[in-house]
């Protein structure tokens, strides 16, 4: 499967957010915590040039803990402020407010040397799709001001929120990027729901699924769907690089698929296993953390 989105309104938002990085201070980057890297648009360092910058890692609840630390620290190690939050829950968010006058402390004596008092600071949220950006202005601010949604592609539009008189935040829509050079960063955006879902294949997209968690996660499928251990070979860790393979590891993680349906008895007519129900509920299982706290990609393979 060839996983690419890249709808005509981004067009227009990536032009729009150019335009109004002239009046802020700062770009606060939203990112997936189960893939910091992979959901980082890279338009977003031009739009974001010359600008202070903070990296908030959300969704923190939902991915391997000992991982968020470490991304932190790469972060860190790149000169770049990270937090790990949860913006459903709160959990970090107050931690963002030193975070911003940190980040910001130049501007801030700039402006009181040329005696700018309480001129508040600027700050645009970016990040792309369904990675939580309305959300977390939502619990920043303490109550609903921007719209929300568990889809990507709710914000359509910009729209600035007062948070006190220190901060304004400027939301914006989630934009991707027009190619992914590396289709494994199209799946793995896939995988958490920045795609969307109505132009991929859900039994391709939750073999995917599969084949990583039997790999590296390989309790976690049996623990959720009650499935008995069997003597098949795990999936994903055939050596080789050939088609061959690749099909073998596709025929495994359905093979699984099909013990999920009878698990949780998805049947279509006559007992025949119901695939496609299946693999959406694995998406959506694995998407809600209901199959545990898991991350896909980890700082090794980005240094």
């Amino acid at each position: 499967m060839n996983y690419q989105w890249y709808p005509g309104h981004m067009t227009k938002a990536r032009r729009m957010m150019l335009e109004d990085s002239k009046l802020i201070d700062l770009v606060i980057e939203l990112v997936d915590a189960r893939v910091p890297m992979s959901s980082r648009n890279p338009d977003i360092d031009e739009i974001a040039r010359g600008k202070s910058r903070i990296i908030l890692l959300n969704k923190a609840d939902l991915a391997d803990g000992k991982y968020n630390s470490q991304w932190i620290d790469y972060f860190a190690k790149k000169g770049v402020y990270a937090l790990e939050i949860n913006a459903r829950s709160g959990a970090g968010i107050k931690n963002i407010l030193p975070l911003v006058q940190k980040a910001c402390q130049e501007k801030i004596e700039r402006d009181r040397k040329r005696g700018i008092i309480n001129r508040p600071v600027r700050a645009m949220v970016v990040g792309i799709p369904n990675v939580g950006k309305s959300t977390f202005i939502n619990s920043f601010a303490g109550k609903a001001c921007a719209k929300t949604g568990n889809r990507p592609g709710v914000t359509k539009g910009k729209q600035w929120i007062r948070l006190n008189k220190n901060l304004e935040l400027l939301d914006t829509p989630g934009i991707l990027w027009p190619k992914f050079e590396d289709q494994k960063i199209g799946q793995r955006l896939a995988m958490i729901g920045s795609i969307s879902d109505e132009i991929l294949e859900p039994e391709e997209l939750a073999g995917a699924v599969i084949a990583y968690l039997e790999k590296e996660y390989p309790r976690m499928l049996k623990a959720r769907y009650q499935m008995t251990d069997t003597e098949k070979e795990p999936v994903g860790n055939s050596s080789g690089t050939d088609d061959k393979t690749g099909d073998k590891d596709c025929e495994a993680a359905r093979e699984i698929l099909k013990e999920i349906c009878i698990s949780r008895r998805c049947f279509q007519k006559g007992e025949t296993p119901d695939l496609p129900r299946a693999a959406r509920m694995v998406l959506d299982d694995f998407r809600s953390g209901k199959i545990g706290k898991i991350t896909l990609e980890y700082p090794e393979e980005w240094t």
